[in-house]
């Protein structure tokens, strides 16, 4: 550990997914691809996925101590998944069930930039608030909650109970308010219902992170600006922006500060650049020496260098 990084000495609590990512880069988009026949594509890696426990193996890459809650099948696979965190110095505290069994995404990385995912997580979706090793929590500042989307028990009433242990504990908090796959298949009253569950524990929420395309589908609004003003009046204090190529937003009381991007030559992890953003944020709210600005520009260095390979942050399997 770099002692004298500004991501050092910080404590974090991640909770949400682990399942395993298939990469594909460089697919070519054509009508080939809906026929019977074979594409070659530029590259294929597995990886250890999910957010969550993608978030908790950065925020381990960068230095600091990091505790990771979730839930894996009692196969080899999570297994797997298993070592590889810890290898990693996450501490995993993984409930395991041999009724669901761990899971996989196939991360679909298009030519022109585009991204698709496949996903099957059964143990993912059967997380529960009674799965939940709350001992994790002792000793970190901050709690992340990634991956709010895919546990139905852990929406109607296990995150409201996280995010109330964690404030009783005094700890920060995060809510990554990432793209709910039921948004494009489930009926308008099933997706606003859902909506609803979710906004109704933004009160405990300190920080919340997510792109522009996914604040305004939460919030329901015509423009990010609209949608970052809902959020703050339903609760959250702050919220961090992906801004993707125009970089990196943080809104609060009313104000956005926006660092631009620093562009990436290439493009080696296309995949998880936001989980990487916002975790260097949430390590460095300790850091009350440094500027809001100075924290974006420092996020972003950091983003670039991961999408250019130049930072080892997620873990082969």
């Amino acid at each position: 550990m770099n002692e004298s990084s500004p991501f050092s000495g910080a404590s974090v609590c991640v909770v949400g997914n682990i399942n395993r990512d298939v990469k594909l880069t460089g697919i070519p988009v054509s009508e080939a691809l809906f026929r019977d026949g074979e594409t070659p594509v530029q590259g294929v890696s597995e990886t250890i996925g999910g957010g969550g426990a993608n978030s908790a193996c950065v925020a381990a890459a960068l230095g600091a101590r990091v505790h990771f809650v979730g839930k894996i099948g009692a196969d080899a696979l999570g297994e797997r998944l298993r070592e590889a965190m810890e290898k990693s110095g996450v501490r995993a505290r993984l409930a395991c069930d041999a009724r669901h069994a761990t899971g996989t995404s196939i991360a679909l990385g298009y030519s022109t930039g585009h991204r698709h995912f496949l996903s099957s997580l059964p143990n993912n979706e059967s997380l529960s608030f009674a799965d939940l090793d709350l001992a994790a929590l002792d000793g970190c500042s901050h709690l992340l909650r990634a991956d709010v989307w895919f546990s139905r028990q852990m929406l109607e009433e296990g995150n409201r109970l996280l995010l109330m242990e964690a404030r009783r504990r005094g700890m920060a908090t995060s809510l990554d308010i990432n793209f709910d796959p039921q948004w494009a298949v489930a009926p308008a009253t099933e997706v606003a219902h859902r909506k609803k569950l979710l906004r109704g524990v933004l009160d405990l929420v300190d920080m919340a992170h997510g792109n522009v395309r996914e604040l305004r589908e939460f919030t329901d609004s015509p423009d990010l600006e609209t949608a970052l003003k809902r959020l703050s009046d339903w609760g959250v204090k702050a919220t961090v922006v992906h801004l993707g190529a125009q970089g990196a937003g943080y809104y609060s009381g009313g104000q956005m500060i926006v660092e631009p991007a620093n562009v990436a030559e290439h493009s080696v992890n296309p995949t998880g650049c936001g989980d990487v953003l916002s975790i260097c944020m949430i390590l460095l709210q300790g850091r009350p020496e440094m500027s809001i600005q100075q924290k974006l520009s420092l996020s972003n260095n950091v983003v670039r260098e991961f999408m250019e390979g130049r930072r080892a942050m997620i873990p082969t399997i």
